[in-house]
């Protein structure tokens, strides 16, 4: 599904936000906005307009009106689609819902697909897979692992953390929220078998069966962590590993929706998070990610492993040798 520019049915609606649009990319954001208004008026259900005049404003500095646009389009747009709620949630006029906006990621990212790889890599220099890749090499020649028998990637978008990953694994899969990312991807070959999902959903449908799970940076669209870790952890075997990417904040808030609309998460919550979904911390660290309207955006790389041996087991084989004596 794109959401790209929705023809509002009516002629002269279009000319205006045509007109608005060619303002907008000129800098002059409230001029855009006004006639926005103006095609408004002939259409007032036109959920894309709505969405634009948002964007408009709020470029323009009035974040009143960006958010009265927004929940003008909340009310029309019941898929979600253009990520209202998120939009009025990242500036304090809502409550985000827990988990992932599915709608909105999806329909953001198929717009995205055809132009992902450039804009990521060359104009944000996005290098969180290479950085990633490092980190697992490290990890296994530390751990004496020479392959893994089953890698899964989440969020594998155009492939660029996969093609880092095909040399290690016998088997690889990619799983997308995004049908064009997965159709951009699999005209490269990268992956044995790749599918459209929901992450936590996808994790959920399986036990026990990866022996490397990646996922690069793709729980900032998540929300909370320690529901995605509870689904996580059992798609692993025992002493697999989890390598995956988070933007950070250094605030005593587990996590917060920026207007970017993606999540940061606190360190020191992400740590805790670790330990009580039961993973071992590998590796640790923050690190610049990327740059985002030139200014660089720090998040955290890890490492994680569940434990070889499980704790209750280990202690059920013990407390049953106690009661044989």
């Amino acid at each position: 599904m794109t959401k790209a520019f929705h023809s509002s049915g009516d002629v002269i609606a279009d000319r205006r936000a045509g007109y608005a649009r060619m303002l907008a990319d000129g800098g002059d954001h409230a001029a855009a906005a006004d006639l926005l208004v103006q095609a408004l008026d002939i259409v007032p259900d036109w959920a894309a307009g709505w969405d634009m005049l948002g964007l408009y404003c709020e470029k323009a500095g009035d974040v009143a009106g960006a958010i009265s646009a927004w929940r003008h389009l909340e009310a029309l747009d019941d898929e979600g689609v253009f990520g209202a709620g998120l939009k009025l949630a990242a500036h304090g006029a809502g409550r985000a819902a827990d988990g992932t906006a599915v709608s909105y990621v999806e329909a953001l990212f198929d717009q995205y697909a055809p132009q992902f790889e450039r804009s990521l890599v060359d104009r944000l220099g996005y290098r969180v897979p290479e950085m990633l890749d490092d980190l697992v090499r490290q990890e296994m020649a530390l751990l004496g692992i020479d392959h893994f028998a089953r890698a899964l990637d989440l969020g594998c978008g155009t492939g660029l953390m996969g093609r880092h990953l095909r040399g290690k694994a016998d088997y690889l899969e990619g799983i997308d929220v995004s049908a064009a990312m997965i159709a951009e991807t699999a005209r490269k070959g990268i992956y044995d078998s790749l599918q459209k999902a929901e992450l936590v959903a996808a994790l959920n449908a399986r036990r026990a069966d990866a022996d490397l799970v990646t996922a690069a940076d793709v729980f900032i669209y998540c929300g909370a962590l320690p529901p995605v870790l509870a689904a996580l952890v059992p798609a692993l075997r025992p002493g697999g590993l989890a390598a995956f990417s988070l933007e950070a904040h250094d605030g005593p808030e587990p996590l917060f929706l920026r207007p970017s609309l993606r999540y940061a998460h606190g360190v020191d919550a992400t740590r805790d998070a670790l330990v009580v979904a039961g993973l071992e911390i590998l590796h640790f660290e923050t690190a610049v990610l990327r740059f985002d309207r030139g200014a660089p955006i720090t998040g955290m790389l890890i490492v994680a492993r569940r434990p070889p041996v499980e704790l209750n087991a280990a202690n059920d084989g013990e407390d049953g040798g106690d009661v044989a004596a």
